[in-house]
């Protein structure tokens, strides 16, 4: 049976990198009906909060993302947080020194960094062996740990050998003998390296695959030989393409917004982003790119995910997400629309009028933010002067007076009443229409002008042409 994990660090928001790895991770395990496997990796101390965790998993709850087993939901080989788990990584580590696969360090950080040094200025790549720690576990050195109650370091001993690594994406890869020295498993604070905490926690939670950045490609060869060390098949590991900004450059702040929360704040709709992700770096067999959740399940096969980088296109995103929202059904955009509306400080009349507002702009919306800026004359009148000829400003005298004295008006009345103030008084149709929309709008162009004195109302749209007009 398949069984994935997604294992982000809670030290920030989820950045569309990372969702885009737990979205890949997710459809492959749905497509096998496997299992979804969320584990917090949180032994950062300095840097991990738990407020981050939440977060995250608010973010990929809004992403549709559901996972099958995780820390708030529990599991058959829980904890699923690092930081509950460290007597875990001590039992394992133990049980590779006893084997003589890894070895206690007795040299303090000030020591390892300078024998890093020492290396560096003769030329030779930092890579530690046990022969060079030696010389630091002497008895007196030993004594004086067990006094001050420290603990010593634990570095596993890298074998001298070639591995190679059949990628699931990019292919085979070769990790030449020397490539890496011995690296430490656990620090001498108890806390576990990301290397031996990720290889014991994949091991003990039974991952059958490993679909993540291919930023992890170089630890690769790490926990190879700890799962070899370990007498364990490893589980099969594909690393996917970095994600580019449009400059070719690596997808940073510069770029504009980068995590899932600022595109949420922005208003983009989940379905949108998910299906944007899905896009960056992989492709369906058939090249559809609008796709619900459960075609991407479907179609979902890790061989169509591409070795190269992708690039985040922001106006794709922005195209893809005004096609969300014109599809979407009208009355749960007004919900997610009222957030925006109070804070600007606007009331509304009803849903429902609200409804009729957001239809009238929606063709013209790409983001649930930009609502307020198209329609924000619907709900504050505009501080308009009208520099119109006598003739146009006498038909808008006359259509306020026929709307003041109607008592009930269709949309065809209103046409009516329009067509026939421009026919009376001989006016330019353009010209009339422009100021009136002017009148009402403060802008250029916008809804169709009938929508617009409809969702006004008549008492409105006569105080809209009075106040441009300059009269009573």
């Amino acid at each position: 049976m398949v069984r994935v994990r997604f294992a982000p660090s809670p030290t920030g928001f989820l950045h569309v990198g990372g969702a885009r790895t737990a979205l890949f991770n997710h459809l492959f395990a749905r497509h096998f009906n496997g299992t979804f496997v969320l584990r917090i990796e949180d032994t950062d101390i300095a840097r991990s909060e738990r407020i981050f965790e939440e977060k995250l998993m608010d973010s990929l709850r809004w992403l549709k993302i559901q996972w099958d087993e995780g820390p708030d939901i529990g599991g058959p080989f829980g904890p699923y947080r690092q930081s509950e788990r460290l007597h875990i990584y001590r039992e394992y580590a133990e049980k590779l020194v006893k084997e003589n696969k890894a070895y206690r360090v007795y040299a303090y950080p000030e020591e390892i960094e300078q024998l890093r040094k020492e290396l560096l200025s003769k030329n030779l790549p930092p890579h530690y062996t046990r022969e060079m720690f030696d010389r630091f576990a002497t008895r007196e050195r030993i004594r004086e740990y067990e006094e001050k109650g420290l603990e010593p370091a634990i570095y596993f001993s890298m074998p001298r050998k070639t591995i190679v690594h059949n990628d699931l994406i990019k292919g085979q890869v070769v990790f030449t003998e020397g490539s890496v020295g011995d690296f430490a498993l656990l620090r001498s604070n108890g806390m576990p390296t990301y290397n031996f905490a990720c290889v014991v926690d994949d091991m003990l939670m039974k991952i059958t695959h490993v679909i993540r950045g291919d930023d992890h490609l170089p630890n690769t060869v790490k926990q190879l030989a700890i799962y070899e060390a370990f007498g364990v098949e490893p589980p099969q590991i594909g690393h996917v393409s970095m994600i580019l900004g449009p400059d070719g450059k690596k997808l940073s702040k510069r770029h504009g917004a980068t995590s899932v929360e600022e595109f949420r704040a922005r208003g983009y709709l989940p379905e949108a982003v998910v299906n944007y992700l899905a896009l960056l770096g992989w492709s369906p067999p058939d090249a559809q790119e609008i796709m619900s959740m459960e075609e991407m399940i479907e179609k979902f096969s890790i061989d169509r995910v591409s070795k190269n980088p992708a690039i985040f296109d922001p106006g794709k995103l922005r195209w893809m997400n005004g096609y969300y929202i014109r599809k979407a059904d009208a009355r749960r955009i007004v919900e997610l629309l009222i957030p925006y509306i109070e804070l600007r400080g606007w009331s509304c009349t009803s849903k429902e009028w609200l409804e009729n507002v957001f239809l009238c702009v929606r063709d013209r919306m790409h983001t649930l933010e930009e609502f307020t800026d198209l329609a924000d004359f619907f709900f504050v009148r505009p501080e308009v002067t009208l520099q119109a000829d006598e003739a146009i400003r006498g038909g808008l005298l006359e259509c306020a007076t026929r709307l003041e004295q109607a008592v009930e008006l269709t949309k065809e009345g209103l046409v009516n009443v329009f067509r026939e103030v421009i026919k009376g008084l001989k006016l330019n149709a353009k010209e009339f229409y422009m100021s009136l929309r002017k009148a009402l709008t403060g802008k250029s162009e916008g809804p169709e002008l009938i929508d617009i004195v409809t969702l006004l109302g008549p008492t409105e749209t006569v105080a809209r042409i009075k106040k441009a007009l300059g009269v009573g």
